[in-house]
């Protein structure tokens, strides 16, 4: 699979500089974990699941998680289980070229794991890997055993050869609690650290930190104008978003809105970026929705350190995706930074003539940047994420 492909040739044609790299399952956790972008999250118990799946991959979507948690009812549970067995034999039937988002369950507990994955059969070859509510050090470890434990030998001849991920979700209210934040995160540290192999990413369980002090984002606010939040981030990022090899890719929260709301404050689009005539009615529209507000918070993600985004509807995940892509410029900037000859480090002034770039304090960004560029692409010269969005709109 392949980001933006979904988009016709000619219009990728106009919009890259560099196209984005295929991916798959079987790409190292590092390209993986970046290439995950906006994973849409979805209620296990929609009868046409297996049909949404499909539509949504033909939409650009390329992880998506099936939700068994906090999305469904209590007693919605045995069901929804039936209905996932049900939706995967389906996925399972269908034509072997039918590509498929990287599909992964979120489960509430430990037993649902070894249990899921006995009686899916055939269909855990379509599975990716677990998300892990509630995660601390306590409950990870009877979470990453449990999907251990969940590999048979059959299960492993199922998935031919390679091996199940996970992605805990940090959610729990001690990572909230400032005097047992730290403790928190470093035993999280311990037992990631142990699995790390099977840990695909970490992501932030936002809407729960939230709860823990009866708090609710606005449309016209992004979780970095919430202090409590903000610093929860802050400190998962320092502490076990490193980029010094220890780290783990840290996934941005979720966006909760996605129709009209009244607004108090003023946009945050600037108007230049769209005045190409074409793309006002994108942003006049972008504006309705509140999405101005998301692009913002996805600006502050990766200002912070973290990578994608978790979805609760179809709508965000192109402004994900176009913000993604690298533009001309950052990558001409990680390209002269990382030139072999530059190693004994020094500082150049960079091809677009408007910043310092110090080869040894900006090496770890540009690393980074051509990891994002392997699976997003890098945009054309003249082209912006306006453009990027806009085409991916249009499909």
């Amino acid at each position: 699979m392949r980001h933006f492909e979904h988009l016709p040739v000619e219009v990728r044609a106009n919009l890259f500089h560099r196209e984005p790299g295929e991916f798959s399952v079987d790409s190292p956790t590092r390209t993986l974990a970046v290439a995950l972008g906006a994973t849409l999250y979805c209620p296990a118990t929609r009868p046409r699941l297996a049909e949404d799946i499909v539509k949504q991959a033909g939409r650009g979507v390329v992880s998506m998680v099936l939700c068994l948690e906090d999305s469904i009812d209590d007693a919605e549970v045995p069901g929804a289980e039936e209905n996932l067995v049900r939706q995967f034999a389906e996925l399972s039937g269908r034509d072997s070229d039918t590509s498929l988002p990287l599909l992964f369950i979120r489960v509430r507990t430990p037993e649902q794991i070894v249990d899921l994955v006995s009686r899916l059969g055939a269909g855990v070859r379509l599975l990716s890997g677990f998300v892990l509510p509630k995660f601390t050090e306590e409950s990870g470890r009877a979470f990453l055993e449990a999907l251990m434990s969940a590999e048979t030998a059959q299960v492993a001849e199922e998935l031919g050869g390679r091996r199940l991920f996970a992605m805990p979700v940090l959610e729990s209210p001690e990572l909230m609690h400032r005097e047992t934040r730290t403790d928190s995160l470093s035993g999280i540290g311990r037992i990631v650290d142990k699995y790390r192999e099977r840990v695909l990413a970490l992501r932030l369980g936002v809407t729960d930190l939230c709860s823990a002090y009866g708090l609710r984002r606005a449309p016209d606010m992004t979780a970095y104008d919430v202090q409590l939040v903000a610093s929860v981030i802050a400190d998962v990022v320092n502490m076990l978003g490193r980029a010094d090899g220890t780290g783990f890719t840290i996934t941005g929260p979720v966006w909760e809105y996605f129709k009209p709301h009244e607004r108090m404050f003023k946009p945050q689009l600037r108007i230049s970026p769209f005045s190409s005539g074409r793309a006002e009615k994108l942003r006049t529209a972008l504006i309705e929705h509140h999405m101005d507000g998301l692009l913002r918070e996805i600006e502050l993600d990766r200002a912070n350190g973290l990578q994608g985004k978790t979805c609760i509807h179809p709508s965000h995940v192109a402004p994900v995706h176009a913000l993604s892509v690298v533009s001309h410029e950052e990558f001409s900037d990680a390209v002269d930074i990382l030139e072999p000859e530059r190693c004994g480090g020094g500082v150049l002034r960079s091809a677009y003539t408007n910043k310092m770039n110090e080869v040894k304090p900006h090496r770890a960004w540009a690393e980074r940047t051509l990891r994002r560029a392997e699976v997003f692409g890098v945009a054309r010269e003249d082209v912006s994420f306006v453009e990027l969005l806009a085409a991916s709109l249009r499909t």
